[in-house]
């Protein structure tokens, strides 16, 4: 079956973070948004008829997994990702950020140092703040557009700086890293070496683009053993109003300490419909989650290619992994207020702004190339308007 990912879904009064909420967000209304990471592009049709039929039921009480899910999730692992896993390893809550905190909240006290590399998906210092804890900030190191960890500065800020525990985000958001297997290597020896938890963040696991996406586990020997997997069909499928995530923990001790701080939280049972959508998607959507990632590659070719030829001030950060293009704008000496001015006001657009992800982002945007197409040249064509 070929799927349809030019087609334009009106999404407008649907609740829609996206698009419903700009004024609330302070965006004028009219600016086309492709800032937060959710694709404009259905669940696929066996995920929809499969909710249709659990919604046509009519009863929507507690929920919680049977054997069959598990083994759904334990197949798409070990046929997408190499993964094999007991079924006991998989913790199924509401959600990845959820589980972080619950992480912090798990191994680490007030005070101690959390370990994360800026300009990162902002969330994972934000959950080390309001956990009064230290942020601990090993920054990427921008050389030509490419990503790299500065290693010596990564073993010396745990050392130096308290860190019990490292959130990993693999493959990178903001930055479009996937990390190969001889980094993720290193920093699991060296998280080993020190006794610090590592919590990977695998959450756009499935787009990669010339890279191959190595699970955390499978990096180093015995890395399984201080270190959490978080996985969401959320990306992948486009479900993030599901609130539906898979936390992958083989270390017994590990698991029952997040169970115990899952406990605690009072938010213990999962959603119906995010497990349902979950093992439908697993179980039916690998030739349509195939051809997204061809369209996305598409989309990231024209994209490319236009700013390269038609705004060529715009450096663009080349996608290893994620559906995000992370553009560097430095060229044109805006202070990141007027950047973000512009890009909202002239070219009305609704991006994020590079700063969100830490200092280290001045003078960036992401815009989310999950769209149509047609969005996406629209977009681009408003950015040299305003720009050039």
């Amino acid at each position: 079956m070929k799927y349809n990912f030019d087609e334009i879904i009106e999404r407008k009064n649907t609740y829609s973070i996206k698009y419903d909420f700009a004024a609330e967000r302070g965006k004028p209304e009219g600016v086309l948004p492709l800032w937060v990471a959710d694709m404009d592009f259905k669940t696929p049709p066996q995920v929809i008829a499969e909710l249709s039929k659990r919604c046509e039921h009519g009863i929507y009480g507690y929920t919680d997994p049977k054997d069959d899910y598990f083994k759904s999730v334990q197949n798409w692992f070990e046929k997408s990702h190499s993964l094999q896993l007991e079924k006991e390893w998989i913790v199924v809550t509401g959600g990845i950020v959820f589980a972080i905190n619950c992480a912090i909240r798990a191994f680490t006290n007030e005070g101690d140092g959390v370990l994360v590399q800026k300009p990162v998906y902002y969330p994972f210092f934000k959950s080390v703040i309001k956990n009064n804890r230290m942020v601990v900030n090993n920054p990427l190191v921008n050389i030509n557009g490419r990503y790299e960890i500065d290693f010596a500065d990564f073993e010396n800020k745990i050392v130096t700086e308290n860190v019990k525990l490292f959130i990993l985000c693999s493959p990178h958001n903001p930055v479009g890293r996937v990390w190969t297997a001889t980094e993720l290597k290193k920093i699991g020896e060296i998280c080993k070496k020190h006794n610090v938890i590592v919590v990977s963040d695998e959450i756009h696991n499935e787009f990669t683009f010339g890279a191959v996406h190595t699970p955390f586990w499978l990096a180093g020997d015995a890395f399984d053993d201080f270190s959490i997997i978080c996985t969401s069909p959320s990306k992948a499928f486009n479900q993030a109003g599901l609130q539906h995530a898979n936390i992958l923990i083989k270390n017994a001790e590990i698991r029952k300490k997040i169970a115990n701080q899952i406990d605690i939280s009072g938010y213990s049972n999962v959603s119906t419909f995010g497990l349902i959508a979950c093992k439908a998607a697993y179980d039916f959507g690998f030739e349509w989650l195939k051809q997204l990632n061809e369209y996305i590659k598409e989309n990231i070719d024209f994209a490319t290619k236009y700013i390269n030829e038609n705004i060529p001030q715009i450096k663009v950060t080349k996608i290893e992994g994620t559906y995000l293009m992370w553009l560097d704008f430095r060229a044109f000496g805006l202070p990141q207020a007027e950047l973000d001015r512009q890009i909202t006001e002239e070219a009305k657009l609704w991006l994020d702004g590079g700063t969100m992800f830490g200092s280290e982002g001045e003078g960036f945007q992401r815009i989310n190339i999950a769209t149509t197409k047609a969005n996406l040249a629209l977009a681009l064509e408003r950015i040299k308007k305003a720009f050039v």
